[in-house]
């Protein structure tokens, strides 16, 4: 049921996010992909902050002389674009990892917020689901990686407004990914939920944009696959779960 006072913005579930993933009954199934988010990225960051300074860079000597004006406004965007493309990079492999996990922890901020009792859920559910969860992970990459690639080209090649759209890209992605969880746990075809996501356009999006922008700032980027995945679940119950299961 939706909750009076929720705001249109996507941004206010990122917020809620970090409220839901940290409460006593649900913060213990945020740990595990927590931990997992946190190893990875441990890793990742030393990676981050050497190659990021030396490929902008580079990218700005690609740069033709009559583009050189455009640096001010190029240097922040460029920085912005690749840490999300890491951000975005590690993100996805730990998905992958925890992404049963991830299924888990959907379920059990919507029994939450519900007060429905999933059917056959659990950590039982979740063992006998993991072929399917793990199909649904890779479905998600078949559809990123070519539209990825497409606006990888734009962001290179076109600049200020390949940029631009590279960050809206980033976060309509990170859209899909965690509030994926919660249509899934329902068995929502992956179509119908990118049909539900568009329907609900500037929420979802300025969700996503939030949540890529946060997982690209070091230390706080090791909390937001649990805290997203509490939000993305929150907004699909306040707003799509209805339209999906009515």
């Amino acid at each position: 049921m939706a909750q009076a006072g929720y705001s249109d913005f996507g941004a206010v579930y990122v917020a809620r996010g970090f409220e839901l993933a940290f409460q006593k009954g649900v913060r213990r199934y945020a740990l595990i992909p927590l931990t997992i988010n946190v190893l990875l990225f441990s890793v990742a960051i030393a990676a981050v902050f050497h190659y990021t300074t030396l490929w902008v860079a580079d990218f700005m000597a690609w740069l033709p002389e009559w583009l050189h004006w455009l640096e001010v406004i190029l240097w922040p965007l460029i920085i912005i674009a690749v840490l999300l493309l890491f951000a975005m990079t590690f993100t996805s492999v730990a998905n992958i990892i925890a992404s049963p996990f991830n299924s888990l922890l959907a379920e059990k901020v919507e029994e939450r917020l519900t007060g429905v009792p999933a059917a056959n859920g659990g950590v039982s559910g979740m063992m006998k689901d993991i072929p399917r969860t793990l199909g649904r992970e890779f479905q998600k990459i078949l559809y990123f990686i070519p539209r990825s690639l497409g606006f990888f080209l734009l962001l290179i090649f076109v600049p200020v407004i390949g940029q631009v759209l590279w960050l809206l890209w980033g976060g309509w992605m990170m859209t899909i990914q965690y509030a994926d969880y919660a249509f899934d746990n329902h068995k929502v075809p992956f179509r119908n939920m990118r049909s539900s996501l568009h329907r609900h356009q500037g929420k979802s999006l300025t969700f996503g944009v939030v949540v890529a922008f946060l997982a690209s700032i070091p230390l706080i980027n090791l909390i937001m696959i649990p805290v997203a995945v509490c939000g993305a679940t929150a907004m699909w119950v306040d707003h799509m779960r209805a339209e999906n299961l009515g």
